[in-house]
């Protein structure tokens, strides 16, 4: 009975993400026999291996079940797996993991001073084939999600160009007029000429913990996937949080209008003291600033490795997507 299987990226600045993430959740990756070798093995996990493919193939071997676990963009998921219905059968998104941000967008020259939206371009795709008698071309390699959302706007005059290079470069080579592709910052779609148009974000794409439902989720990889989604949970709830430690002269109370005012929870009660606060990241500084108010002398914020709860809502998650044992 072969055990947990997770496909992460085998290259470039994603795998180099995904190892940083692996390593914080205490999930070391052992890649013996050099960085050619396609199979490793997680330290401490006996029951666990990973698998580096590209991106692409890690979603196309989600979709077919191949392997358990799976790290990719979510752009390339809803690329590979063509409609809302199919993704539910096929994959449980188990937790978005904070790095890889991109966006699919609709983009179109900047000379088109009167083209701004997704309204605009029908327009200018209805003119186009009668002016021209062909249709407005469009490259991309997100087929799929560009089909999708010209349909959801209404756009039906223009034919796919399909890309397997720089995307950006496809309307000053006049190979299309119009291009479908994912940008970071829109700085290279800016280098060449490009704007993206009002309505053009398909997808605000980030890479995920994908889970396959129709892989072999025997014994073994079960039992492996909750250590992992333990440690994983515990590394994005530590990185979600702060811990703030103070002395107060009413705790219980002060624990409870925290709780109200910032979201706070005291982990350890309110009797300890100091009083320990996670507060959510956003709000510490806050937080500490009130606490001063209420009496606290000195108010301390710390960052933490990982946070283990009693519950671990990943896990409960994909339990319920699974099929019973």
């Amino acid at each position: 009975m072969t055990g947990l299987v997770i496909a992460i990226p085998s290259k470039g600045r994603l795998e180099e993400n995904v190892s940083a993430f692996f390593d914080r959740a205490g999930l070391t990756i052992r890649r013996s026999g050099g960085s050619r070798r396609y199979r490793a093995a997680i330290s401490g996990i006996d029951d666990a291996e990973i698998a580096f493919l590209s991106a692409s193939e890690i979603a196309r071997e989600l979709a077919a079940g191949s392997v358990h676990f799976g790290v990719t963009g979510l752009d390339l998921v809803h690329e590979t797996l063509a409609d809302g219905g199919e993704r539910a059968d096929a994959i449980h998104l188990v937790t978005p993991l904070g790095f890889g941000h991109a966006d699919v967008v609709v983009a179109v020259p900047s000379v088109w001073i009167d083209v701004d939206t997704m309204d605009d371009l029908a327009e200018v795709a209805e003119d186009f084939r009668a002016r021209r008698g062909r249709r407005m071309r469009v490259a991309t390699k997100y087929i799929n999600l560009a089909r999708r959302h010209f349909a959801e706007a209404g756009i039906v005059d223009y034919r796919i160009v399909e890309s397997l290079g720089a995307t950006e470069g496809a309307p000053a080579a006049g190979s299309a007029e119009v291009i479908v592709d994912i940008t970071t910052t829109g700085s290279t779609l800016a280098a060449n000429a490009l704007k993206v148009l009002d309505g053009g974000l398909i997808l605000a794409s980030e890479a995920h913990l994908v889970a396959a439902k129709t892989a072999d989720w025997n014994d073994k990889a079960r039992a492996a996937a909750t250590t992992v989604l333990d440690r994983i949970a515990a590394e994005l709830r530590a990185r979600a949080i702060r811990e703030i430690r103070a002395v107060v002269t009413n705790p219980l109370q002060v624990a409870a209008e925290a709780s109200n005012l910032f979201g706070t929870v005291a982990p350890f009660g309110s009797i300890p003291s100091p009083l320990t606060l996670h507060c959510p990241a956003g709000q510490a500084y806050m937080c500490a600033q009130w606490l001063k108010a209420q009496g606290a002398e000195t108010v301390t914020i710390g960052r933490l490795d990982d946070v283990f709860e009693p519950e671990n809502p990943l896990l409960a998650a994909l339990e319920a997507a699974l099929p019973a044992v």
